[in-house]
């Protein structure tokens, strides 16, 4: 599992976006409402969903393999 650093608070669209899970925003709110990520376990469908310390963002990737990232604060 890696560990992104981020300045918190932060927002679930902007925290995939910056630890380069999608490449624009926009794709980043797309794939949330699909319900393509996971916080925690637990399909997160809010962008603007805060994330806190310690929290794990997942999502499978198009080739099947599981990415888990853990939120630090910078």
């Amino acid at each position: 599992m890696d560990t992104f650093a981020v300045k918190l608070p932060i927002e679930l669209g902007q925290f995939i976006k910056l630890a380069g899970l999608t490449e624009t925003g926009g794709q980043a709110a797309e794939a949330i409402s699909e319900g393509a990520f996971s916080v925690n376990g637990e399909v997160e469908t809010r962008r603007r969903h805060k994330l806190a310390e310690g929290d794990v963002v997942s999502a499978t990737t198009m080739d099947g393999q599981l990415v888990q990232i853990k939120v630090a604060a910078r």
